[in-house]
Order: C-alpha cells, then sequence, then structure tokens
C-alpha cells in the first residue's frame, strides 16, 4: 500500500502538468493554423456537421480558430492559464458532443481539426478528444510551474 501515495504524488506533481499544459497548447496552436490559413475549409467542415445554422457557420469559422490560438499561446506563456483551459476545455466537450451526436446519426463526414480531408470521425475521435479533455483537467486542477503571471507579481512585489 506504499505504492499509493507514490502514484498519487507522481499524477497530482505540477511538472506533470506542465508537460500536459505544452501538449494542449502545442495541439490547438497546431490546430488553430491550419483553420485560419484555410477559412473557406474550415467552414465546410462545420456545416458538414449540420448542427450549426448556415448563418452562424462563417462566424465560427472565422472567429474559433482565433480563440485556439489565442488560448494555446496562453497556456504556453502561462499567463491566464486557467482561463485558457477552461475555454479549452468547454471547445473540447463541444466538439466531442458534436462528434458524438455524428456517430449516432451514422454521418461519415471528416473532424475537420487538422485539415479538411482527414480521417473521418469514429469512436477513436471521441476517445481522443476525451484524453485531451482529462489532460486539460489535470491542467486546470495541478498546473502551478513556470507561469508567466507569477513573474509579474514578483517584480512588483519588489518595487
Amino acid at each position: 500500500m506504499k505504492a499509493l501515495p507514490r502514484i498519487k504524488e507522481v499524477l497530482t506533481h505540477p511538472y506533470l502538468a506542465l508537460i500536459f499544459r505544452l501538449y494542449v497548447a502545442g495541439l490547438f496552436i497546431y490546430a488553430s493554423m491550419y483553420k485560419i490559413n484555410y477559412t473557406a475549409q474550415f467552414a465546410e467542415s462545420i456545416a458538414s456537421y449540420q448542427i450549426a445554422p448556415y448563418w452562424v457557420v462563417n462566424f465560427v469559422a472565422v472567429t474559433l480558430p482565433w480563440v485556439e490560438l489565442v488560448c494555446g499561446i496562453l497556456l504556453i506563456a502561462g499567463f491566464r492559464g486557467r482561463s485558457a483551459t477552461v475555454v479549452i476545455g468547454f471547445l473540447l466537450i463541444f466538439f466531442t458532443l458534436a462528434i458524438i451526436v455524428n456517430l449516432v446519426r451514422d454521418v461519415h463526414i471528416s473532424c475537420g481539426c487538422f485539415q479538411a480531408t482527414g480521417d473521418t470521425i469514429s469512436w477513436w475521435t471521441v476517445g481522443r478528444d476525451f484524453i485531451w479533455l482529462m489532460m486539460t483537467i489535470h491542467v486546470f486542477l495541478y498546473d502551478k510551474a513556470f507561469h508567466l503571471e507569477n513573474r509579474f507579481r514578483l517584480a512588483i512585489k519588489e518595487i
């Protein structure tokens, strides 16, 4: 039973949360790059899910990638990281639900996450998004290492 506290210590360590934070940040920055550069193809991907009304599709296709990019940059910098993880967590929940709805409908579409003509959605896609969501929750709960905002607090206290 001595192994149980050690396992808990490893799973709640701030450096594991830092690794997850950098991974999720890189993932969302990478995903946003395609969507920013190919907004029309991303709008088609959003429309293929048949969830959002057509008058919303273009707005989402333009704004969502920038939200992903800003949240990724904030996570890398460690500035307002908890806020960024909340936004990313809600995005992951929404993406996962949209994929599940289309899997239940038996619609064969591309995910649209990283490219327009990627693999079709599957239960593996849901599992992958769920793992990313768990990483995001871990970052929200245990991330305390190397935050830029902590450096600013120290500088203000020194003045």
